[in-house]
């Protein structure tokens, strides 16, 4: 059975911490899930880390939905939790509903995720009233980086965290069963996870939310674009995928691969009859 959005927020009130991580295809999600990770993000990041896009904004419903199968064909228990895209959602709460219904039918998704404040609740609660769960994103919201004139944190001044404070609480009483903290300080992201009763996943946002989550591919070392202040690097798998390939190149060129342990034998038998005969093998053409 996979978790549910019941088993998050029981995980908060038990005081476990949340570790959640991005996946794009189905061996990836494996492995995700192998390392006992609970909760599964189809991240629209997947335009910059996979496509090679410079924002999340190309990305298309079409995408999440084809990455969204892939990951959910490779996992069985964790909860898979897919990104709605830029302006799949935004232009009324029909759209948003028609769309997230596409994902959890055509996708296979657990729970959809929407990027906004106070300014999407309406929308949430129209969602969730329909059973769609929902998770809310807060602070630095990549979809709105022309807006907000870049990747720059948000909260700092008293009057953007009175704001994003609010946000969280209008959120959850529409019926959000999280909210990510994106890209906040750590004081603000701890006041507001102490004032909800649903859990917070951090990003960027300090030590204190109930949870995190991370980029896969910027956690591996898979990404060489950038690497965000708030990413730490478990492995540097870029390097070692680069050396291996490099090797095989060597390898190809100096005449080492393929070698007889990985070639196949026929009998001369059966040579013989293709060739109507023994080949002629002395100029080294057969």
């Amino acid at each position: 059975m996979r978790t549910t959005i019941l088993d998050l927020q029981k995980m908060k009130r038990n005081g476990q911490r949340i570790p959640m991580v991005t996946a794009y295809d189905a061996p990836s999600a494996h492995w995700v899930e192998s390392a006992g990770i609970p909760a599964v993000l189809v991240g629209d990041s997947l335009g910059m880390v996979i496509q090679g896009h410079d924002t999340t904004l190309p990305v298309t419903l079409e995408d999440m939905i084809y990455h969204s199968r892939a990951v959910v064909r490779g996992t069985s228990k964790a909860l898979i939790i897919v990104d709605m895209p830029f302006m799949t959602y935004t232009i009324s709460a029909e759209q948003a509903l028609t769309n997230a219904a596409r994902l959890m039918q055509d996708g296979g998704a657990g729970a959809v995720k929407l990027e906004g404040g106070a300014s999407m609740a309406s929308t949430i609660e129209r969602l969730t009233r329909v059973g769609i769960p929902v998770m809310g994103h807060i602070g630095l919201t990549p979809q709105s980086v022309h807006q907000l004139g870049g990747y720059r944190v948000q909260g700092r001044d008293q009057g953007q965290a009175a704001r994003l404070l609010d946000d969280a609480i209008a959120l959850e009483q529409a019926g959000a069963f999280a909210i990510v903290l994106e890209t906040m300080p750590a004081a603000l992201a701890k006041q507001i996870s102490e004032r909800l009763r649903i859990p917070t996943i951090g990003i960027g946002a300090g030590p204190f939310c109930d949870g995190q989550v991370q980029v896969f591919h910027d956690m591996l070392g898979l990404f060489e674009a950038f690497t965000p202040r708030h990413a730490k690097r478990y492995a540097e798998l870029g390097e070692a995928i680069a050396t291996a390939v490099r090797a095989y190149a060597e390898e190809v060129q100096s005449a080492q691969f393929p070698d007889a342990a990985h070639s196949f034998d026929m009998t001369e038998t059966a040579l013989s009859t293709v060739y109507g005969g023994a080949p002629d093998t002395s100029n080294g053409h057969g």
